[in-house]
């Protein structure tokens, strides 16, 4: 049974994307990420001090924009046009959920589709869902970079996705899919969910219940990938999957913590160079 080391995986991404990003400083410019957080939630803090942090590892230029909890749509809106028209501004992220009274979805709309580095942007969504996206979706895209580093092959395959999320679910569903991945989604209305789970040559679980998966629902073999994260009965990070009893069932999964997170922020720098060089014209 191999565990699949995100912490790694990742490291060895940022590296690449800081040897790149040297490259083209010779160019006199650098890839520059606006991060925009609304109120005091603490979960979002974090996450936000971890983006900064791998800015700073990889050589990005970056930008923090903090803003009180009572700012108005319209507020957060004119901010957004104002890095929009910015060409040392090549990504624009918006730290999700924004406070109750924020429209979220004119929020989203407003980021320029090319400067959207969550791709939560509907031009992009489209473009992946037509299958010629640049800019992906960071956990999903994630999710793939380490089915691709630890040797998985997923043509023929079948692949549930358990959640149905526009951030995870339905984006991962996808890009399974254009790996020729045979693709099942389950959901909250999903019924026999154990019996089409036990199907699954690949699982993608993202629902955000503490342990919900356990040996029952795997096939012996399987390839199991936890997006889930939260904490379990005695306050521990856990996953959405019993990692204690389905690691000995499977032939590979992913820790939690050290699995996909370290990957989602890998994804957002790649996202970042991305969006760079295609506003500069520069190849890859």
């Amino acid at each position: 049974m191999q565990i699949i080391n995100g912490k790694a995986i990742a490291a060895g991404l940022r590296a690449e994307l800081k040897a790149k990003t040297q490259q083209l400083a010779q160019t006199g410019k650098r890839p520059g990420l606006a991060v925009i957080i609304v109120g005091d939630d603490p979960a979002s803090r974090v996450y936000v001090n971890n983006k900064k942090k791998a800015c700073a590892e990889i050589g990005f230029y970056s930008e923090e924009y903090a803003l009180p909890g009572n700012t108005t749509t319209e507020q957060l809106l004119l901010l957004i046009n104002e890095l929009n028209a910015r060409s040392d501004i090549n990504g624009i992220l918006c730290q999700l959920p924004l406070p109750k009274g924020i429209d979220e979805k004119a929020v989203l709309l407003a980021i320029s589709p090319e400067k959207d580095v969550d791709a939560f942007h509907p031009e992009n969504v489209g473009h992946i869902m037509i299958g010629d996206s640049a800019l992906l979706p960071c956990t999903p895209a994630g999710v793939m970079y380490l089915l691709h580093q630890a040797g998985v092959e997923l043509t023929g395959k079948r692949a549930v996705v358990i959640g149905r999320s526009n951030i995870v679910g339905k984006p991962m569903a996808l890009l399974l899919l254009q790996q020729n991945a045979t693709v099942t989604v389950c959901h909250s209305r999903t019924q026999n969910l154990q019996q089409t789970v036990q199907e699954a040559d690949v699982v993608v679980a993202a629902i955000g219940k503490a342990k919900f998966i356990t040996k029952n629902y795997i096939k012996p073999g399987a390839v199991v990938i936890d997006v889930g994260i939260t904490r379990d009965e005695n306050g521990k990070l856990c996953g959405d999957v019993d990692f204690e009893s389905v690691a000995p069932v499977c032939s590979a999964i992913t820790p939690v913590p050290g699995g996909v997170g370290p990957m989602t922020i890998a994804m957002l720098m790649q996202n970042t160079l991305t969006a760079f060089c295609r506003q500069n014209g520069l190849e890859q």
